[in-house]
């Protein structure tokens, strides 16, 4: 069930209209996404507010995704709950929809005890339920739970684990040599970390910056694999400090306001989340004027 894992993906959001998923906006933006160069969609993310979404209202995003994506783009959906169990019930019924693959986010409201041990049972035991791909979604910025190397080289052997999201600061490095000659891909989660992650071995990434500007995120992934040193770090530079305008001071609220930028439907995040401030979208548009995107 290995599945080839590289490009650019967008970690797609989810827009509103007063608190209410808009499916005619969302269907919008993955029309426009299906016309990039973006090698795929990962939807039920944390860009896409999944943990604010109920099972019904991500089934019926999951379908739009589905139904309007691009031939060339694959469908990762997120499926992680806390339990085993209900990841696996989830998992399975979106198997049954049609997505290439599943991100399974590690469970964090018990953190002290996801221990390496309980990480690759977990990981293991839903592998071995499903017909599709699993990838380990690594975001200790949102869950306090940091995989290690250890569960990395356990599990980047298995059959149906196809590859990983990191989305941690400085462990790229161990995990790509944990799954040393394992047929096991490792995507960047940030485009901050996009080009150094390629540079030792990633095969692309899920980043966020993809949902305002998918056309400079997929070219910075280009000229590095036609080995464009140089106009790839001119890049990189480029999106990096972008990026810390955006994602990096802002979170989903400010990736929504720059895909209305970037000609994309964004809008307000659900509460309890906050919108964004005047002036904070007035540093938003600022940046990516400087970066030459508007």
């Amino acid at each position: 069930m290995k599945t080839k894992l590289a490009g650019v993906f967008a970690p797609i959001t989810t827009p509103f209209v007063n608190e209410e998923v808009s499916l005619k906006k969302f269907k919008s933006n993955i029309q426009k996404y299906n016309k990039t160069p973006l090698a795929g969609i990962f939807v039920l993310g944390s860009n896409g507010e999944s943990k604010s979404l109920t099972e019904s209202e991500k089934i019926s995003l999951l379908e739009v995704v589905l139904a309007e994506r691009g031939d060339h783009q694959m469908v990762m959906a997120g499926t992680g709950y806390e339990s085993t169990r209900q990841t696996i019930s989830f998992s399975k019924k979106v198997a049954g929809m049609g997505v290439d693959c599943v991100s399974v986010v590690t469970p964090s409201y018990f953190k002290k005890q996801m221990t390496d041990d309980a990480l690759i049972a977990m990981y293991t035991e839903v592998a071995e339920a499903l017909t599709v791909p699993v990838i380990i979604y690594n975001a200790p910025g949102f869950t306090g739970v940091t995989v290690s190397p250890k569960v990395v080289k356990a599990l980047a052997s298995h059959p149906n684990i196809a590859g990983m999201k990191d989305s941690s600061t400085g462990n790229m490095s161990s995990y790509l040599l944990a799954a040393q000659g394992a047929d096991f891909n490792v995507l960047a989660g940030t485009v901050s970390t996009l080009l150094p992650s390629m540079m030792l071995g990633a095969t692309g990434g899920v980043v966020s910056l993809a949902n305002a500007f998918p056309a400079s995120s997929c070219d910075l992934y280009d000229r590095h694999l036609a080995g464009d040193a140089a106009a790839a770090l001119k890049l990189h530079n480029t999106l990096y400090v972008l990026n810390q305008s955006v994602s990096g001071s802002f979170g989903v609220a400010g990736v929504k306001y720059a895909m209305e930028l970037g000609g994309f439907h964004g809008g307000d995040p659900r509460k309890p989340l906050l919108s964004l401030k005047e002036k904070d979208k007035e540093s938003i548009r600022a940046a990516a004027k400087a970066a030459g995107m508007i």
